[in-house]
């Protein structure tokens, strides 16, 4: 869950650097559990009250979360070393899918890369910290 804030609350239109696959793909997983819920309710409060109302809770949900699914599949991207552009290979019929799910699903570049540094490299102050006993 932790994941899924990290991406809407302090990344919501961030498309610069550098998203983990783990960072990616807890997104993705959380963002499937809310839509299924969300359409879920929407469909009994449908069936119970006889109006189409609620489904635009579904529609809401989809605007908020369109500009986080973007930016986190863009640093995703970014993290093996290629362009946000590479997003629209999704529009290829049949192997475009596929070659982004590849992309999506490839580990990252070790170190630095034109877009940032690795997210998976440890913070300085972890380094400083080998070796040193945990408690004193």
């Amino acid at each position: 869950m932790k994941w899924y804030l990290k991406v809407v609350r302090d990344n919501y239109a961030n498309f610069k650097g550098r998203a983990r696959r783990k960072e990616y793909w807890m997104f993705t997983l959380f963002n499937i559990i809310f839509l299924y819920a969300l359409v879920l309710i929407s469909a009994a409060l449908v069936s119970a009250t006889d109006t189409i109302e609620f489904l635009f809770l579904y529609f809401i949900y989809f605007l908020a979360i369109f500009i986080p699914s973007l930016a986190v599949g863009i640093r995703r991207l970014h993290d093996v070393g290629k362009s946000g552009w590479f997003y629209l290979i999704g529009l290829i019929p049949f192997i475009g899918g596929i070659w982004l799910f590849v992309l999506f699903i490839t580990e990252g570049d070790k170190g630095p890369n034109q877009y940032g540094v690795d997210p998976k490299a440890p913070n300085t102050s972890e380094i400083e910290n080998i070796g040193k006993p945990l408690i004193e």
